[in-house]
């Protein structure tokens, strides 16, 4: 659906999109979630992406080595059509 981080923006200002729902997979297989304000999302979002405990998730790291980072792939976004607010989906890849 968009090409760049600046297609994704615009898209976001010019729908009125409410919510990022941020998705990546965990190492046993299973999808994770979590949404951001649509709001917060600029290009340099897809830069430095977002920051998270990975010790909450299945098979990422202890709590002591926890700190990981997501980062968008804008090629992969897609309106939720079963929310009643929008909702850009984006697939975010995980780094350590």
């Amino acid at each position: 659906m968009f090409k760049s981080a600046s297609e994704v923006v615009k898209f976001i200002k010019e729908n009125d999109v409410k919510f990022l729902d941020v998705r990546f997979t965990d190492l046993p297989g299973v999808q994770q979630h979590f949404n951001l304000p649509a709001a917060m999302i600029d290009e340099q979002f897809f830069i430095y992406g977002q920051l998270f405990d990975g010790s909450s998730i299945r098979g990422f790291q202890a709590i002591n080595e926890s700190d990981m980072k997501l980062l968008p792939v804008p090629e992969s976004g897609f309106i939720d059509p079963f929310r009643l607010e929008k909702t850009l989906v984006i697939i975010f890849s995980v780094h350590n």
